[in-house]
């Protein structure tokens, strides 16, 4: 478990840069078939894509700085400069940007945005590796065997046991992806024109993700140690995570009752 996994020449592959790497491409191609599955232009789902990652990356550095916003009017470079990345404000700063693309475009918003809903786990997971690799994201000190022992020069703090928060993040958001982009794959016409297994709403894969990824963001805070930024008695994520929670919930009855009036 370290930072850098190696170096050639002065060239220097970081284990976290290179698990949100492997991370995006692995959403691009798991939305990219998906849209294709769905009759939907696959060509669009990679421009967001690509837009998503810079204005998502900038909307995580933003949150992040406001988190770390004393720390940041002491010493600027240290938080804009440093690993710290708030995976809210990527998620929120990358609906946006979805949602103005397909304005322009003259897009159905919901349509792609279940696209990101069932890809963008894969990616978050694949990320949460990274973070097991860097150390950041640590764990509160444990007795358990259950536990990670990190090494010197880790962000985590070294060789003390630690819940494996990293692990568990990782291992959520790829559940959260098999369930939505199940969800998203069942719903879908099969080969030679087969009939779809499930019932396809649009609307219901988004709503999925932000349950399940709320639920379990809002848990795992709990065993995190390493500071977040607070609103009251929640860390900043589990404040977020309320209304993300509250969100997903309310569109996921109103969309389901709506297609049962439909039905009626």
């Amino acid at each position: 478990m370290a930072i850098d996994l190696f170096s050639i020449g002065k060239f220097t592959v970081h284990g976290y840069g290179l698990m949100i790497g492997l991370g995006f491409i692995a959403a691009v191609i798991a939305g990219s078939r998906l849209a294709k599955r769905r009759g939907l232009s696959d060509d669009h789902f990679v421009t967001m894509a690509m837009l998503v990652l810079i204005i998502g990356f900038l909307g995580g550095k933003l949150l992040h700085i406001i988190v770390e916003f004393r720390t940041f009017l002491t010493d600027p470079m240290s938080v804009i400069g440093s690993e710290g990345f708030a995976v809210y404000g990527g998620i929120i700063t990358g609906i946006a940007t979805i949602f103005v693309y397909c304005r322009i475009k003259k897009l159905k918003f919901p349509e792609y945005i279940d696209l990101f809903a069932a890809s963008v786990p894969i990616n978050q997971a694949l990320g949460r590796l990274g973070c097991l690799l860097a150390g950041c994201c640590y764990g509160r000190p444990t007795d358990s065997h259950f536990s990670l022992v990190f090494p010197e020069g880790s962000m985590a703090p070294p060789g003390i046991r630690l819940i494996p928060t990293q692990p568990i993040m990782a291992a959520e958001n790829f559940v959260i992806f098999l369930v939505v982009c199940g969800y998203c794959v069942l719903s879908s016409p099969g080969r030679e024109g087969k009939p779809a297994k499930l019932k396809y709403i649009d609307g219901v894969p988004t709503t999925l993700y932000l349950i399940l990824y709320s639920v379990g963001r809002f848990i795992i805070e709990y065993f995190r140690d390493d500071y977040r930024g607070s609103v009251g008695i929640f860390s900043t994520s589990q404040f977020i995570a309320l209304f993300t929670f509250a969100a997903g919930l309310g569109m996921f009855i109103y969309l389901v009752m709506n297609e049962r009036r439909i039905k009626d």
